[in-house]
């Protein structure tokens, strides 16, 4: 969260400031390297954006980041180092797509479709999605050829322009809901398909199986940082949130709300961008980076947990996953959230974006309800209306991180300011899952960038003049990342538009068979005069 660390080593002093993972992970690497940490927390725990519950109703439950996949090789090493095991999340069943009213099974990553220009729609979809993302550096996306154009765009405005079909606009809102936790016509296109890639396309942020949400953590995600702590000792100072960073001396000196004072040579931040507005700073921030924290702002989520008494949707045949395009439904995506043993049987959902916001002032118990109602129409069984506990956590309440699972690039921040992000500001540089490079929103990301960090700050203390870069020793084939493969029928198959233009169509009354094409999909397919010509 919005945290501050002092490190002491001889006669020089730095300062850590971390949420997520990505402070301790700095504070972690700077002492290995022989620093004496203090760790400055705002909460009264540590974690950031994770957080783990433990009740006798639940066990453990984790509220905050819990999942981790193939390719995050920095968080399944620091996992293992740390003795912490992971569990497959529960996709042996059949998933369930619900739209219009209706649940349909099916297995994979997305679900299937049988209207044929739907079909040609959705493949067209995230094909030039990943297309476009391949365009983009993980590093630098402001570089990319078409980084002005995109930018200028927002999501909603590429959705409309790629997609035809009503079903594939639908399902494309969703998965920017997922993704992101915003709407798309709130977000850059540039930034979004930089986000998707830096995770490794659509399907691998989008999937469990082979993908980001594979795993959780025996024991949940929590212990990582709570671990990281135990190691650090008495350095970790909690309820100590930062209002003043002066670094008009010799030294950088940080004040915190209780008035203490800490005085050194660096400061690492790892705060969520936006929580910079929480801090006086002397001298005041550049004029760019003062205008980027207050451009980028966060996501909106609830995150709910039902407990049953028997994980009776697996008697169905259905694993617990769930994709649901209902405007009046409160959730977008839910998992299994069942112990690796069977245990403490439980759906874990997710309010996203807009409904978040329209949901944020129910009761608890009015929320529980609404869900229970959902998943017993979704499910088809009167089971779902009859939990026997409930756990949520609305991160939109949350003043130490505003909201989750991170911030969001508005169109044109991308350009105009992202290069400003990872930029130190005299002493001060930057850390945090926003700034990183891989898995940016994760908490893989959050460890890179900590670790980046750490080495920035250890570069200038040692007068390095270059930066050591942090090796993984994590071998990939404890959690092997099978590679996303495409048939040639997906990568080959036309866009509606390319059909259109393949059978020779080209105004909406070239023929009788058009017309008779149009009648069959008309509730499936939007097919403006302008596109047609």
């Amino acid at each position: 969260h919005f945290i501050q660390s002092c490190l002491a080593s001889f006669d020089h002093f730095y300062f850590v400031s971390f949420s997520y993972l990505s402070g301790l992970s700095a504070a972690k690497l700077l002492t290995e390297s022989g620093l004496n940490v203090v760790l400055l927390e705002a909460n009264d725990r540590v974690g950031g954006r994770t957080f783990t519950v433990k009740n006798k109703q639940v066990k453990y439950v984790d509220l905050g980041g819990a999942y981790v996949g193939p390719t995050q090789n920095r968080l399944l090493r620091l996992s293992k180092e740390l003795g912490i095991e992971t569990y497959k999340v529960n996709e042996v069943e059949q998933l369930i797509h619900h739209v219009k009213g209706k649940s349909y099974p099916f297995k994979g990553a997305f679900p299937p479709l049988w209207n044929p220009l739907a079909y040609l729609d959705y493949n067209n979809l995230w094909r030039t999605m990943d297309e476009m993302g391949k365009e983009i550096p993980n590093e630098a996306p402001w570089k990319a050829p078409h980084a002005e154009e995109w930018d200028r765009m927002t999501m909603q405005d590429l959705i409309d322009k790629i997609c035809w079909t009503k079903a594939a606009k639908s399902f494309a809102t969703l998965f920017v809901n997922v993704d992101v936790t915003s709407e798309p016509h709130e977000v850059s296109a540039l930034w979004f398909l930089w986000y998707v890639k830096q995770c490794g396309g659509t399907a691998r942020i989008f999937s469990t199986t082979n993908g980001g949400q594979e795993r959780k953590f025996v024991g949940g995600s929590g212990q990582i940082s709570e671990k990281i702590m135990e190691r650090l000792g008495g350095r970790v100072k909690l309820k100590k949130p930062v209002v003043r960073i002066d670094q008009s001396g010799e030294n950088v000196v940080v004040e915190t709300l209780d008035h203490e004072l800490y005085e050194g040579k660096y400061v690492i931040s790892a705060i969520p961008p936006v929580l910079g507005l929480k801090i006086h700073f002397n001298p005041p921030l550049p004029p760019m980076r003062n205008q980027l924290i207050n451009r980028i702002p966060m996501g909106s989520v609830i995150k709910c947990i039902v407990y049953y008494k028997e994980t009776f949707w697996r008697k169905k045949g259905y694993c617990g996953t769930m994709m649901i395009e209902d405007e009046d439904a409160a959730i977008g995506l839910t998992l299994d959230d069942t112990k690796p043993d069977g245990s403490f049987p439980a759906i874990i959902g997710f309010i996203l974006a807009r409904k978040c916001r329209r949901l944020t002032n129910l009761t608890k118990e009015e929320r529980k309800t609404r869900l229970c109602e959902l998943y017993a129409k979704v499910l088809g069984s009167e089971e779902a209306l009859h939990p026997v506990h409930y756990e949520e956590k609305n991160w939109c309440e949350e003043q130490y991180s505003g909201g989750c699972y991170t911030a969001y690039f508005p169109p044109g921040v991308m350009t105009q300011y992202g290069r400003i992000l990872r930029q130190p500001v005299g002493r001060i540089y930057f850390a945090g899952t926003e700034t990183a490079t891989e898995w940016s929103g994760y908490m893989e990301g959050a460890i890179q960038a900590g670790e980046r960090a750490a080495r920035e700050v250890e570069a200038q203390a040692q007068n390095w003049g270059y930066v050591m870069l942090v090796m993984d020793v994590f071998s990939p084939q404890d959690v092997p990342a099978l590679p996303i493969t495409t048939t040639f029928w997906e990568r080959n198959l036309p866009s509606v538009p390319g059909l259109l233009k393949l059978i020779g169509f080209s105004t909406f009354f070239t023929s009788v068979a058009a017309a008779g094409l149009f009648v069959v999909f008309k509730q499936e397919v939007r097919l403006p005069f302008q596109k047609m010509v």
